[in-house]
């Protein structure tokens, strides 16, 4: 098969041709048709997340099961499936309560810790094949169908997470990329106010498109009275920071509200201060959320089913235009969701 292969960190795709891979005992192999990419799996192609190369990186798949080894549960051969990102037991505490992201047992990441999409075929165990419901019109719809599992299954888990209402002000930190924007549209949906904030101010109008009431950059000298405005005085209830860096997380905890949640998703590993007075007098929660679980993943599938959200994916390219791709994913310049067609 062909493959997009890392040969090191901060080293060009290497469009090699290689081994199929063979199912062992409780996998399955399926035919990648497209694959989503964001700036997770840009961690690893930069070096900021290593891994052992070369590897095969990419989890936001679209496919067809073309062998079983196994009991296949509802997969068969031909199935149309997408993936479930981490690589979990199934039957450790945390499995077993809906909550497969603190697995005991936890294995790694696909695309990290074992190949991931940017290829031909990939293999998977078999539960971590999830199938498409019949009403999504995933062939002419192959790079909005991949990227659910992720781009829109991440926000839907963090509005149950953060006990996100109507009654609700959000600020989304981040907002023009491929989580903000899915945010803001998963916050729309559910009839939840929201705003956009991002250092891109091009990406604004495409905020505003999609659910934020309006969009502003964290160095506007007028961003806390703007908030003021929107909030009535009251601050944000909740801020979902997919940026996560020392200055964002601190901006979000500026700008709570009593009672506000901070929710954080990047990942950066830097340490921020918050003021614990204000901790303690407005009741703030910090609230860490990891991706989503294998039910939530079916609900968002099931909410593109049935017509109720609609994935943006801005970049669409194939194996040869995937160097180009990531360099503007590197740089902050994509909107939404981007993604290669195998």
């Amino acid at each position: 098969m062909k493959a997009l292969l890392l040969n090191g960190p901060g080293k060009p795709f290497s469009i090699e041709t290689i081994k199929d891979p063979t199912p062992e005992k409780g996998y399955a192999v399926a035919k990648v048709l497209a694959c989503g990419s964001g700036l997770t799996i840009q961690h690893v192609k930069a070096g900021r997340i290593t891994v052992n190369y070369p590897r095969i990186i990419g989890h936001e798949i679209v496919g067809e099961i073309v062998e079983i080894n196994g009991q296949g549960g509802d997969l068969e051969i031909g199935t149309p499936v997408t993936a479930f990102f981490y690589l979990t037991c199934g039957h450790c505490r945390w499995c077993n309560i809906d909550r497969e992201t603190l697995c005991d047992n936890f294995r790694g990441y696909i695309g990290r810790e074992i190949d991931g999409g940017y290829a031909e075929y990939i293999k998977l165990p078999i539960e971590n094949f999830i199938k498409i419901p019949e009403e999504i019109d995933y062939k002419n719809n192959l790079l909005e169908t991949a990227v659910v599992c992720d781009a829109v299954a991440t926000p839907l888990k963090i509005i149950k997470k953060a006990r996100i209402s109507s009654f609700d002000k959000v600020g989304v930190i981040g907002a023009g990329g491929g989580l903000g924007i899915h945010m803001l549209k998963m916050l729309k949906l559910n009839n939840i106010s929201a705003i956009g904030i991002d250092t891109k101010t091009e990406k604004f109008n495409t905020c505003n498109e999609n659910g934020a009431e309006f969009s502003v950059s964290p160095m506007e000298n007028g961003l806390k009275n703007k908030i003021a405005d929107f909030s009535k005085s009251n601050d944000l209830d909740v801020v979902i920071d997919f940026v996560s860096s020392k200055s964002s997380l601190e901006l979000g905890c500026s700008i709570l509200g009593k009672g506000g949640r901070l929710v954080t998703l990047g990942g950066s590993g830097e340490q921020f201060l918050a003021n614990s007075a204000d901790m303690l007098v407005k009741e703030l929660e910090l609230i860490g959320s990891r991706y989503c679980t294998k039910q939530e993943l079916k609900e968002s599938l099931d909410l593109y089913a049935r017509g109720l959200i609609d994935p943006l994916v801005s970049v669409k390219t194939d194996f040869d235009g995937a160097e180009g791709l990531h360099d503007k994913i590197e740089k902050g310049e994509i909107t939404g969701r981007a993604g290669i067609l195998i």
